[in-house]
């Protein structure tokens, strides 16, 4: 999983990041809540971890942001025991969970694997972009007409509308489309697979398209 951490103080952002380095996740560091929003806007990420008493823009401004720009990263705060007020206002404005200072690392790397077997399983059934419908549980994606979609080509969608707007390596695609240990999830793969979809879009007559040359990054593009 690829994970964007923004926390200021420097010794905690460093343990945080080492942990989770250790533990086979990519960590994205940041010490101010303007940064975060600024790479959350660029990158794919599974989760992002938020600070709430952060430079330039806290935790909460930032959040807010995010959410309104239409990501649906899953966001977790990180609080001071006293921060109540912040933690309500926090998943008000759109956060899914909190973790309050001081927490153990062992907890969090819980936490962690939790979304991570999550992750695995799309839980969005309907998915909407652009002109497009796609149903992810009978694998139909529909605009013009409608065709059938092979599992690898609707969680490869799947991954593109959760994050339209956005380049996503080849990497990011093996990573969410294939299972963890599938021999065959290789850059070629990924290719054959963006060709499909491409011709798959315009057979349904589609205004969306994927943007990108072989060997990537890739950008769904509604226009």
């Amino acid at each position: 999983m690829r994970i964007l951490l923004a926390e200021d103080e420097e010794q905690l952002a460093r343990v945080l990041k080492m942990a989770m380095e250790q533990s086979n996740y990519q960590v994205d560091a940041v010490n101010n809540g303007q940064e975060a929003v600024e790479l959350s806007k660029k990158n794919a990420y599974d989760i992002i971890i938020l600070d709430i008493m952060m430079p330039v823009k806290d935790g909460i401004e930032a959040l807010k942001e995010i959410r309104a720009g239409g990501d649906r990263t899953y966001i977790m705060m990180l609080t001071a025991m006293s921060e109540e007020d912040d933690r309500v206002n926090g998943l008000d404005s759109g956060a899914d969970d909190y973790l309050t200072k001081p927490f153990s690392l062992k907890e969090l790397l819980a936490r962690l694997r939790s979304l991570e077997r999550r992750t695995n399983d799309y839980n969005d059934e309907n998915l909407e972009f652009a002109d497009l419908h796609l149903d992810s549980n009978e694998q139909v994606l529909e605009s013009s007409n409608s065709i059938s979609l092979s599992r690898e080509e609707t969680r490869m969608l799947e991954y593109f509308i959760l994050n339209s707007g956005k380049k996503l390596t080849t990497a990011d695609l093996i990573n969410h489309v294939w299972n963890a240990g599938d021999n065959e999830a290789d850059p070629e793969e990924v290719w054959i697979n963006i060709c499909y979809l491409r011709q798959k879009l315009q057979s349904i007559q589609s205004k969306a398209k994927i943007i990108g040359e072989k060997g990537g990054p890739y950008l769904l593009k509604g226009e």
